[in-house]
């Protein structure tokens, strides 16, 4: 029969420096004990609760029934905060590069010999195109974007909730690494 690697649970200590039994600690251990008789793996394989070096690797099968809505609310909102952050300084970059890189003037002498007309004011693309106009329509999409991934994000783990009572969750197994 191969050995367990069992450490045993620490007494926790008081303010006051005397020890006391950990009733808490020692439940939760009895509850991810391994089985006194591993299941048998083929050899090479990590299946059965054996790591490649033969040693007993402890697993924990966890089910997640529940998600806070309003901490995923907190987590999306400050994530999608991040992400418009992102985008409106993505886009004034991008159009700092294209104007440094000479594509308004491009632009700009194309519509001109496409018109014909060089009588009048000029054809400019910034007075319909400008920086302040392009850098305000992404900061209105970055904002109208904060609150729709907030809702839907919220509204997810709602979703969640709702199923996870229906069927029982997500069932998770956490296997420890050596």
């Amino acid at each position: 029969m191969a050995e367990r690697d069992q450490t045993p649970i620490a007494p926790a200590r008081s303010l006051g420096g005397a020890t006391t039994e950990a009733p808490l600690a020692a439940s939760l251990a009895s509850k991810f004990r391994r089985p006194e008789r591993p299941a048998q793996a083929a050899p090479g394989s990590r299946a059965g609760g054996l790591d490649d070096g033969g040693r007993v690797v402890r697993q924990a099968k966890l089910r997640l029934v529940q998600i806070e809505p309003w901490s995923v609310m907190k987590a999306a909102f400050l994530l999608s905060v991040a992400v418009g952050i992102v985008t409106v300084v993505a886009v004034g970059i991008v159009w700092g590069v294209l104007g440094a890189a000479g594509l308004w003037d491009s632009v700009n002498s194309i519509v001109r010999d496409s018109i014909g007309t060089t009588s009048g004011t000029p054809f400019q693309i910034q007075n319909y195109l400008g920086t302040s106009r392009v850098i305000g329509f992404t900061m209105i999409v970055a904002v109208a974007d904060v609150v729709l991934i907030t809702a839907i994000a919220t509204l997810a783990a709602f979703l969640y909730n709702l199923a996870a009572t229906l069927v029982g969750g997500v069932e998770v197994t956490f296997a420890e690494d050596r």
